[in-house]
């Protein structure tokens, strides 16, 4: 089983609003999920990005896989020191 750590779409039309949640790689984008650990808001200028430092380590040490979009957004936020990995 593969887990992933993947954005979740919520929001309106022509206004989205992201859930960063840990999820089985075979369910459906916006379907059954294991955990939230944080949200994103592009709507904001600048951008809003929300983690849980503790629950997004917890997860990698598990050995769950960032999307790339979902790497450079913990990048960004500099809930990690190290580099990390996507898929």
């Amino acid at each position: 089983m593969a887990v992933r750590i993947r954005l979740a779409r919520f929001g309106t039309k022509k206004k989205p609003f992201y859930r960063i949640v840990v999820a089985d790689s075979r369910s459906p984008r916006d379907g059954r999920f294991k955990e939230i650990v944080g949200t994103y808001n592009p709507n904001l200028d600048p951008a809003v990005v929300e983690l849980k430092g503790e629950k997004v380590r917890e997860w990698l040490k598990k050995g769950a896989t960032p999307t790339v979009t979902v790497a450079s957004l913990i990048k960004k936020a500099g809930v990690l020191g190290e580099e990390v990995k996507a898929e």
